[in-house]
């Protein structure tokens, strides 16, 4: 028997998980996903919070989407409260990709505000996924209170957000296009031309936008 023969499988995936080289780590998470093991769950989960390459980051997901989820789902929802960054939103993608409608209360004001922007962004595509119905109206007031805010990338996420829950969010943006602060009515505005043609590029129509609000209504 080689010494390799005599480690554990499980053992073998979860050092390669640490390797140092983002390739052994890839195939470490495709490896955990193909054999799915609850020693793999804490690893995954852990992992998920300072993987720098973004490829191997979509394989955990993957890999932990595999694994029994009356093991992974605490583990993500107990993430979404810790740092860095990354693990919340790692752990809002992952929860995503599960569906799992009871995970909808972990989706949090405070997640939906999260002052990192990718954070943010991926509770916003989170909680259109989770939110039960009868709750819609009540998520797009929480969204529509993040218009305005930061990039225009950040801002195209929000507007695709409020596109996607439909009819529950046109009285509120309709409310947003009256806002007293000018970036707010700008990417309310933005978000309406959106919905009546989605194949607009997002750049130009948020511009378009400022220019109406900074014209006003008796604007030429």
């Amino acid at each position: 028997m080689t010494m390799r023969e005599a480690v554990p499988y499980t053992t073998r995936v979860l050092r390669a998980l640490e390797s140092e080289d983002g390739g052994v780590r890839l195939r470490a998470a495709l490896a955990a996903g193909t054999r799915p093991d609850a020693a793999y769950v804490d690893a995954l989960v852990a992992r998920c919070a300072v993987e720098p390459e973004f490829g191997v980051r979509e394989m955990l997901t993957w890999a932990l989407i595999r694994q029994p989820e009356e093991l992974t789902v605490p583990l993500l929802v107990a993430a979404l409260r810790t740092e860095p960054a990354q693990a919340r939103a790692q752990a809002l993608h992952t929860l995503s990709k599960i569906a799992e409608p009871a995970t909808w209360e972990a989706i949090t004001p405070a997640l939906l505000d999260d002052p990192d922007d990718e954070v943010a962004r991926t509770a916003w595509r989170t909680a259109v996924v989770l939110v039960p119905e009868g709750e819609e109206a009540a998520l797009a007031v929480a969204l529509a209170g993040q218009l305005g805010r930061g990039v225009p990338e950040t801002r195209l996420s929000l507007s695709r957000a409020l596109l996607a829950l439909g009819a529950a969010a046109r009285p509120v943006l309709a409310e947003k296009e009256k806002d007293a602060d000018p970036e707010v009515r700008a990417h309310a505005l933005a978000t309406e031309d959106l919905r009546q043609d989605p194949s607009l590029g997002f750049a130009p129509v948020l511009e378009a936008a400022k220019r109406v609000v900074a014209l006003g209504p008796d604007g030429p």
